[in-house]
């Protein structure tokens, strides 16, 4: 019956060290993915701080700055959902070795 036990806890150990290494595996996947985002983010504002810049006048300004906003709208939701893939993927491989 100790034999059980331990093979048990040991079974149980090798499950708990195999999700604790896919959790770091995703930590880090949804580490660079939120560099990527924060990446295009600021090179898209500076772009449109550069368009603004050589606007003609403040008509101009205005469409530039509303076209920002909305492309920034547009870009923020598909970042959103693409995280939150990444998170809900990172539940499942998580949970995997428990199932087993």
């Amino acid at each position: 019956m100790a034999t059980e036990f331990q093979d048990q806890a040991k079974a149980g150990a090798e499950k708990m060290n195999e999700a604790g290494q896919k959790i770091a595996e995703q930590g880090s996947t949804i580490g660079a993915k939120i560099i990527d985002q924060v990446e295009t983010n600021t090179r898209e504002a500076f772009a449109a701080m550069r368009a603004a810049t050589r606007a003609k006048d403040i008509t101009e300004v205005m469409r530039i700055q509303s076209d920002y906003l909305r492309d920034q709208g547009n870009r923020a939701m598909t970042q959103a959902r693409e995280v939150g893939e990444l998170i809900m993927q990172f539940g499942k491989d998580a949970v995997t070795p428990f199932k087993q």
